[in-house]
């Protein structure tokens, strides 16, 4: 089953640089919210979403 994409609460309404994020069979993935549909989607271990969270921060 794949997730909902969720944007960051931290994205600016005129489509600055965000990212969005789901779960898709259990495994996060990432896309460039600007792109939408058109953005190629990065599959990350949990580890590697996990460091990816904590860099942000």
């Amino acid at each position: 089953m794949t997730g909902r994409w969720r944007k960051s609460s931290r994205s600016t309404p005129n489509g600055g640089s965000c990212v969005e994020a789901r779960f898709s069979e259990g495994a996060p993935q990432v896309r460039d919210s600007k792109l939408g549909d058109a953005s190629p989607i990065l599959a990350l271990s949990h580890g590697d979403f996990a460091a990816l969270l904590d860099s942000v921060k």
